[in-house]
């Protein structure tokens, strides 16, 4: 394994689609009770997943010391599945492990970005975030893969989604928020954007999620379902908070192209009919360490069907159940339709979103490079 210091783009290099084929998923096996208020169950619904993935795909599960042998319960008998100790403070592999690139001759190399727990001194979700910072670098040498180093910008996965011809796609509340990259222009971090991932144009929208703590990730409010096509999460409740924040992406997606000149063509994927909040019984599972972001009995959770993922066989939906039973139903009818080629997994996803993310925070894709 090497750390390099050229340039992705000036290397021939370029970040694939999501639903371009893939050789692997990493995601990290849960054990932060700040983040999960039944650890336990947690587990069992990472482990779930882990298993669906692994039915066409390599996944490669980070998991600490001390976890190790209730992962190895849990996900023994799969040999597609391979136990990786590497240390972290969370499991939000989507944001911590590697953005992955190719080139045209099949070569694949990972990008170790700057993570800083969601905005670091500013305004970032915990107080040590060492482990996450350093575990790109750790996986791209466990597995002997080539690590670009970009250490000196900060940004996680879950900010950009790239359609592989050239556009990606990420908000201006995320990437420009003041605990990110607060001495760089929003055109010199477009720059860095083009020219890490490979990319010709950025698409910059307004806003994501409502009360999305990450400073409104694009993958929790917009993505690529194909080249110019898009889900975009939506609410025709006026008096929802978030009616004003996907109208205003809606207004951009509505008069911008792609990398190719090509309008969008946008899917509006409607939000869970009731909010889902944290509730009394989450409380009691919750252990918050000193300078962690905490929750509160009523909170609104960033809850989205567009926290999807995509993997080679099918796509991984959140569903929230009780009260927004028809709305499950609804976006994995949506999805259906849009990728017909894959089938529906319908995720029970409560005990993830009370960590403050969903499926696809939890994932990171690793494309097919031959």
């Amino acid at each position: 394994m090497s750390k390099l210091h050229t340039i992705p783009k000036a290397d021939g290099f370029h970040m694939p689609a999501e639903y371009a084929p893939h050789h692997g998923t990493i995601m990290i096996f849960p054990e932060r009770r700040g983040s999960w208020s039944n650890v336990p169950k947690a587990q069992e619904i990472f482990s779930c997943i882990i298993r669906e993935i692994a039915k066409s795909e390599t996944v490669y599960v980070l998991v600490s010391e001390a976890q190790r042998t209730r992962a190895e319960e849990l996900l023994s008998g799969d040999t597609r599945i391979h136990l990786l100790t590497i240390p972290q403070n969370d499991a939000w592999a989507r944001d911590t492990a590697p953005t992955f690139v190719v080139n045209d001759r099949g070569e694949l190399r990972g990008i170790d970005w700057q993570f800083n727990a969601w905005g670091g001194e500013f305004d970032g979700l915990y107080a040590h975030w060492e482990e996450d910072n350093a575990l790109a670098c750790r996986f791209c040498e466990s597995i002997g893969l080539d690590c670009y180093d970009a250490q000196h910008f900060v940004l996680e996965g879950g900010s950009i989604h790239s359609d592989g011809e050239g556009t990606v796609l990420v908000t201006e509340s995320c990437l420009l928020s003041p605990g990110r990259n607060p001495h760089m222009t929003k055109e010199q971090i477009t720059d860095t954007l083009k020219h890490y991932l490979g990319a010709e144009k950025v698409i910059w929208l307004p806003r994501g999620i409502y009360n999305d703590e990450t400073n409104e990730h694009v993958d929790n409010v917009c993505a690529f379902v194909k080249p110019a096509e898009v889900v975009l999460a939506w609410t025709d409740q006026k008096d929802d908070p978030q009616y004003a924040l996907s109208t205003a992406c809606m207004e951009v997606l509505k008069t911008e192209t792609d990398a190719k000149g090509r309008a969008f063509t946008v899917h509006k994927l409607p939000i869970p009919d009731v909010p889902v909040c944290v509730e009394a019984s989450d409380m009691d599972g919750y252990e918050f360490e000193e300078g962690e972001d905490t929750r509160e009995v009523g909170e609104r959770l960033a809850a989205s069907y567009v926290n999807f993922y995509i993997c080679n066989h099918a796509i991984l939906l959140p569903q929230f159940g009780g009260e927004n039973a028809e709305s499950d139903e609804r976006a994995a009818a949506i999805l259906g339709k849009l990728f017909p080629e894959r089938t529906i997994v319908r995720i029970p996803a409560r005990e993830i979103i009370v960590g403050g993310g969903n499926i696809h925070c939890i994932t990171q894709q690793i494309p097919r490079n031959a």
